[in-house]
């Protein structure tokens, strides 16, 4: 029977002991993911979901093999037909007209349980009638929604007419998508408030998992350098740009790490004080985050998870105040929010920085509550209590 829509859960989901899954053994779990390109906060998210559920089958739009975990590896993946298309690992956003029908064209029948994690259109696979469910939403598609202008500013001509001729179509999509999901987790209060806006939904809020225990402050006795550093895919949304600016202007040291299609543009810009690191494993960002000053971030995040990893490693963030960055950083405790997407506003952001004394063992503890097993707890009974009260909508009770 089809899941009624006064089954949306409105609790928090805390309290409960464990994280057994009796009630659900037994039945097809189905993970799907939006696209498998890179290891980046979505991804460490579905990697979680995977412990949570390892023997679950994994569905994708695309999927590049070689840069999955071990959690992700193992299990069987399945791949859309866009797979098929030319470079779709690289190309895949140029497809972005095919997303809807690569989406509902992934046979999801015979599951019972489904378990999306979704930042593009993957909310809108078709499930069997009484199948549950659940799509935990990094936040409504961006160059649709939220994001759109910034798209359309940062596009180049071709981009930006052919997304202009597709919005409206694509936008209708996504919103009647929305609504076969049985219940919306958003990733902070920012995303709940869009999921709302975007698709007169209500969601719960669970904050994504941060590993605390692999982002750890560094030795004692090793002093802290004196760079500033940003960790980001370089796309025109997180406003690496205006970083760049910034420092440009001040002169002060700082390490970019992350790849991207903005790159190119970012280095001609920067000045010798700006060094771009590119692509780097873990171990190298967490060495980075444990010796630099600050970290900084421009851009409005949905959640940030990059931003709750620095101070996981004791480091103060400079962060734009809004967005997920307002639930990740207290202002003058644990780092420095500044109001304005600016660059005078994030220089004296930096000035502010440098009068306040930070306590990285403060900063170390803000961070522990988003801690891993924290989201394996909350999300592990947000499931059982779906369950529940489908037992108790068959039995009628």
């Amino acid at each position: 029977m089809q899941w009624a829509r006064c089954k949306e859960v409105q609790s928090d989901s805390r309290g409960i002991d464990g994280l057994g899954f009796g009630g659900v053994s037994g039945i097809r779990i189905a993970l799907v993911h939006h696209w498998l390109v890179t290891m980046r906060g979505g991804e460490r998210v579905l990697e979680s979901l995977a412990r949570l559920f390892p023997s679950a089958d994994l569905f994708t739009l695309v999927c590049d093999r070689s840069i999955l975990p071990p959690a992700l590896s193992r299990l069987r993946i399945r791949s859309s037909f866009l797979q098929s298309l030319p470079r779709s690992t690289r190309w895949y956003r140029y497809y972005l007209p095919l997303f809807p029908a690569a989406t509902e064209k992934l046979d999801l029948r015979g599951y019972d349980l489904v378990i999306s994690s979704d930042a593009a259109t993957v909310k809108g696979i078709r499930t069997d009638a009484d199948a549950m469910h659940i799509c935990y939403c990094h936040t409504p598609m961006r160059c649709l929604w939220s994001g759109h202008r910034t798209y359309c500013q940062t596009s180049g001509a071709v981009s930006r007419l052919a997304l202009s001729a597709l919005r409206n179509r694509l936008c209708h999509w996504d919103y009647e998508a929305a609504q076969r999901v049985t219940q919306f987790v958003a990733n902070s209060q920012t995303v709940r408030e869009r999921i709302q806006n975007c698709y007169g939904r209500k969601s719960v809020v669970i904050c994504p998992p941060v590993d605390t225990e692999r982002f750890v402050p560094g030795p004692l006795r090793r002093p802290r350098d004196h760079y500033f550093l940003l960790v980001s895919q370089l796309v025109p949304y997180k406003r690496v740009d205006l970083v760049v600016e910034a420092f440009n202007k001040c002169g002060r040291p700082l390490v970019i790490i992350g790849d991207g299609p903005e790159r190119a543009r970012l280095e001609r810009r920067a000045r010798k004080n700006i060094r771009f690191k590119g692509s780097q494993p873990q171990s190298a960002v967490i060495d980075a985050m444990q010796r630099c000053k600050a970290f900084v971030f421009a851009g409005e995040e949905d959640f940030g998870i990059v931003m709750a990893e620095a101070q996981a490693c004791g480091t103060p963030v400079v962060a734009l105040g809004r967005g997920g960055a307002t639930e990740i950083v207290e202002d003058n405790f644990t780092g420095v929010l500044f109001e304005e997407e600016s660059v005078d506003s994030l220089l004296a952001a930096l000035d502010r920085f440098g009068k306040i004394s930070f306590d990285p063992n403060l900063i170390r503890a803000s961070s522990l509550k988003f801690a891993r097993q924290r989201f394996l707890v909350e999300f592990s009974s947000l499931v059982k209590e779906m369950m529940s009260l489908e037992r108790n909508y068959r039995l009628g009770l």
